[in-house]
């Protein structure tokens, strides 16, 4: 299977990866000269292309493909980035492929949980109604209608996968859960290796076409627990905590960071786990442990 990676950062670089490894034909996408880089780090199976999905004429140094997989980010710019890359730059690389004699059989789009919205700590899963909530979310809302409505037109099978908080290497921001103050609330995880599995795992598969699928980890976890346990695993003294109502009280606060605060879901991982995925870190516990080794290591 021949799979080209549009965006090939963080995430599409694990996925290349694991699917050099398993001898599929990868095909990395970036638009610097450090991207490019790193996506011919991966691997010798693994080429480098330069194209940029905000850029339609550079898109016809898209090789042709099997499935795409467009996991672009923004940069966690604002959400005129944010548009500019997710629905304009996705909708090039739609229309690019589209206009082929041979157009990919499939693509995946890497959407974000953040489009549900508040549910008070309720239980969310792929039939609950999306609700964006910020400008940014709904960019997000917008792009996944793109990636199924707008690819069926071309002849494209969608597949939207929503991911809960990336962590794994680089990512993990233990200070900020060792140090404190942790505000109450549900983290939604999933590592990094299972964000890049999901997705193999549905392209190997054929599995969720026309479906969104929500990736997070078996775990919803209360902040406070999870920053308990994490300075319990580091041997350091558990940090200050605060309600969020102490926390917005306290001032200093954006409308934005003071909304992040007030939202509040569990995301539900039932659809994945029934086609099929086997998780390399099912939990926090499992994801963490390379991160604790070296915080421990670090400062013992």
């Amino acid at each position: 299977m021949r799979v080209v990676v549009v965006g090939c950062g963080y995430v599409g670089l694990a996925l290349a990866e694991q699917l050099d490894a398993r001898s599929h034909e990868i095909v990395g996408v970036r638009r610097s000269n450090a991207g490019l880089d790193a996506v011919d780090a991966v691997g010798s199976g693994v080429e480098a292309v330069r194209a940029d999905a905000t850029d339609p004429e550079s898109l016809s140094a898209l090789p042709d493909a099997d499935a795409v997989v467009f996991a672009a980010s923004s940069g966690g710019r604002g959400a005129d980035a944010a548009r500019e890359v997710y629905v304009d730059g996705l909708a090039n690389v739609v229309d690019e492929y589209g206009s082929r004699a041979a157009p990919p059989d499939r693509l995946v789009y890497t959407s974000s949980t953040g489009v549900y919205g508040d549910h008070d700590g309720g239980w969310v899963d792929e039939e609950t109604p999306v609700d964006p909530t910020t400008e940014k979310t709904r960019v997000l809302a917008e792009a996944e209608r793109i990636a199924t409505e707008r690819a069926a037109d071309a002849g494209i099978d969608g597949t939207v996968v929503r991911f809960a908080g990336l962590y794994g290497p680089e990512r993990y921001r233990l200070d900020r859960y060792v140090d404190g103050p942790v505000t109450a609330g549900y983290l939604n995880m999933v590592h990094r290796d299972d964000a890049a599995g999901s997705i193999r795992h549905l392209l190997e598969t054929d599995r969720a076409r026309d479906r969104v699928v929500l990736v997070v980890d078996d775990e919803p976890v209360g902040k406070h627990v999870f920053a308990d346990w994490l300075a319990d695993a580091c041997g350091v003294r558990r940090p200050e905590k605060l309600s969020k109502d102490e926390r917005i009280a306290a001032g200093n606060l954006s409308a934005a960071a003071e909304r992040r605060i007030r939202t509040s879901k569990r995301c539900s991982n039932a659809l994945l786990r029934e086609l099929g995925y086997e998780f390399a870190h099912p939990t926090f516990r499992s994801g963490y442990r390379d991160a604790v080794r070296a915080y421990r290591t670090r400062t013992e």
